[in-house]
């Protein structure tokens, strides 16, 4: 799965990669620049009812337990499940970020990915300051990535920086789910505290470049691969996607037993009931409509795409919103 730059003919790629390095120019953001912390307007209220999970798209928000407790038990759950969530965000980028500078600075000279790669770079790390700054004032002690992969993080960084496609279905994995929650919440009006919709307005416009680019990697490339890479990266493709799922959306168990959240309950929301299933399938309809369109879909990729839970209709735009998971109760 190993592929050079960019061909200097591919005309259109290289203008996509001058119009997403100019955006990075002229309309980025900076953590301590466009977030006024210590305003009155962003103070963080630790019994703000906005930290309430909602039931529509969140799938521990979505259970008849958690819907059932006393409003401040679902003040403190909710603000865990949602810090946590940032705080995995966080180690995502950074472990990707390893991978794309590794990546980035073995390209030739006049490459014109390079500089897109820097700007995705510079704007990831501010991404991570981002979150954490928000996890230190909203001061809830959360663990974040399972150790394992935590440990593991900075060598599957560095080996993604030799298979580049690899590499970028992992960025897609990383930032769809997370991504996809975020829309999600703002398009329900914006129903978290005001510190928290700040980071998640920054954090999705700057992402749109980035999902852009990972999208526009793949198409290019994928049919540039031989048989048995391609069929390699159409399995890799939906295991990125539910292992990065699992990270991200799910709240790790030993958060669940510090919060009092039933065994039962936390199996139930993570990933066994039909309604969780079908809020977790709904992260990722972009990702099977460019699994379907790069040519990796095929009988044992569908397969596997269904056995992890994550299948379903491809979406008919980028950015489709799944009105399925957000009315079914």
């Amino acid at each position: 799965m190993t592929v050079s730059a960019a061909p200097r003919h591919d005309e259109d790629y290289e203008a996509m990669l001058r119009t997403l390095s100019e955006g990075s120019v002229h309309v980025h953001f900076d953590p301590y620049e466009d977030i006024a912390w210590d305003s009155p307007e962003l103070a963080i209220d630790q019994q703000d009812p906005l930290w309430v999970l909602p039931a529509s798209f969140d799938p521990l928000g979505a259970t008849a337990w958690y819907q059932a407790q006393p409003l401040d038990r679902q003040i403190e759950i909710g603000k865990a499940r949602i810090m946590n969530a940032m705080k995995v965000g966080a180690a995502f980028e950074s472990m990707l970020i390893r991978g794309l500078m590794q990546y980035a600075v073995a390209l030739p000279n006049g490459s014109p990915e390079f500089r897109y790669c820097l700007h995705e770079m510079t704007e990831e790390c501010n991404h991570i300051q981002m979150f954490q700054e928000l996890v230190n004032r909203v001061a809830v002690d959360v663990p974040g990535m399972r150790r394992w992969l935590r440990r593991a993080s900075p060598f599957i960084g560095g080996a993604l920086a030799y298979l580049p496609l690899a590499l970028m279905v992992s960025i897609l994995a990383g930032e769809e789910p997370i991504d996809h929650y975020q829309k999600s919440i703002l398009r329900e009006g914006g129903e978290v505290p005001p510190a928290v919709r700040r980071t998640m307005e920054i954090h999705i416009a700057e992402e749109a470049r980035h999902i852009s680019f990972a999208h526009e990697f793949v198409r290019l490339y994928v049919p540039r691969l031989g048989r048995p890479a391609r069929f390699a990266l159409s399995l890799y493709f939906p295991v990125a996607m539910r292992v990065a799922t699992e990270e991200i959306m799910t709240m790790p168990g030993s958060l669940s037993r510090r919060l009092g959240v039933p065994l039962e309950v936390h199996r139930e929301a993570f990933w066994r009931s039909p309604k969780s299933r079908e809020i977790m399938a709904s992260y990722f309809g972009d990702m099977r409509a460019l699994a379907a369109e790069a040519g990796l879909m095929n009988a044992a990729s569908r397969r596997l795409w269904r056995r992890l839970g994550i299948d379903g209709e491809p979406s008919r735009y980028r950015g489709e919103p799944d009105r399925r998971a957000q009315t079914i109760g």
